[in-house]
C-alpha cells in the first residue's frame, strides 16, 4: 500500500481500535506509515521507520510530503499569523518531527497553512547528532509514560530510540527487540559500557558512574548512580543486567 505521512503533532498508537485499548507507542508529525487495514473510523498502520504496528484514528495524514527539516528543540511552539503578528496557540511540534517549509517570514517558517514555528527550532533533515547524551538530557525530568515518546511523557525504550529516530537510523521500539538487534548487529557505539539492558528496561551510561533512563518507579527521566541502580532493580525485581 502507499506511504502516508502523519499530520498532527502526536497521537497514540493503540493495540486495538479503541480509545480504551493499551497504548503501545506514539506517532509524530511527519512520520511515514502504511495503512494495513481500515475498521470504521480506525486504521491499522505500520510505521516506516521501525515497522511498528497499531491502530490510530482515521484522521489527518498526507500522501505527498517531503520533509526537508526536523525539529531539534524538545518542543516547538506553533503560532498563527494575524496582521503580521505571530500569536502562540496551545499546540507544539515535538523533537525529531519532520517538517516541510511552505513559506518564511523573518524568524518564522510556515509548515502548514497559517501554522508557523521558529526557524531556529529546526535542523536540516540530514543533520546528524552524534552525541547521545545531548539528546537524552533534553528529556531530563520528563514524566514516565508507557508508550510515550515526547516531552509530554516517554518510556525507557523510546528514550533510547529517539536518538536513532532523530538521525533517521533504524532502531527497534521495544526493549526486547532492541536487545536482539544490538546482539545481532554488534553496534560499535553501543558497547556494554554505554547501554544497559534488563528484561523490560534499558538505560544509557552517561559516564562510568552515572546513567540516564526513564524510570517507572520514580515516574520520570532521571540521572542515577549506575551501581546503585543495578542494586535497586535487583532488590525490587530480582532482575540482573543482560549482557550484550
Amino acid at each position: 500500500m502507499k506511504n502516508n505521512f502523519f499530520k498532527k503533532p502526536v497521537t497514540n498508537l493503540n493495540l486495538r481500535p479503541s480509545l480504551n485499548a493499551e497504548v503501545v507507542s506514539q506517532i509524530l508529525y511527519g512520520e511515514k506509515f502504511k495503512i494495513l487495514s481500515k475498521k470504521k473510523n480506525w486504521i491499522k498502520i505500520k510505521t516506516y521507520f521501525d515497522n511498528y504496528t497499531g491502530f490510530i484514528k482515521n484522521s489527518d495524514y498526507d500522501k505527498n510530503f517531503n520533509p526537508k527539516y526536523k525539529v531539534y528543540k524538545i518542543k516547538s511552539q506553533i503560532f498563527k499569523k494575524k496582521k503580521n503578528k505571530f500569536l502562540p496557540i496551545k499546540n507544539f511540534l515535538y523533537f525529531a518531527s519532520g517538517v516541510s517549509i511552505k513559506n518564511t517570514h523573518k524568524k518564522y517558517v510556515e509548515f502548514e497553512k497559517n501554522k508557523w514555528i521558529r526557524r531556529n527550532d529546526l535542523k536540516d533533515i540530514n543533520h546528524y547528532e552524534k552525541d547521545f547524551s545531548k539528546i537524552f538530557k533534553l528529556f531530563l525530568n520528563t514524566k514516565y509514560l508507557w508508550g510515550g515518546k515526547t516531552v509530554n511523557g516517554i518510556d525507557c525504550s523510546a528514550l533510547i530510540q529517539i536518538f536513532f529516530y532523530y538521525n533517521r537510523i533504524f532502531f527497534p521500539r521495544d526493549t526486547k527487540d532492541q536487545i536482539k538487534f544490538c546482539k545481532k548487529k554488534k553496534i560499535k557505539f553501543l558497547r556494554k559500557k554505554n547501554i544497559i539492558f534488563w528484561k523490560g528496561h534499558v538505560a544509557f551510561c552517561l559516564t562510568k558512574k552515572k546513567l540516564i533512563h526513564a524510570y517507572g518507579p520514580k515516574k520520570k527521566v532521571l540521572i542515577m548512580d549506575i551501581n546503585k541502580t543495578i542494586d535497586k532493580i535487583f532488590q525490587t525485581t530480582k532482575l540482573k543486567p543482560i549482557k550484550i
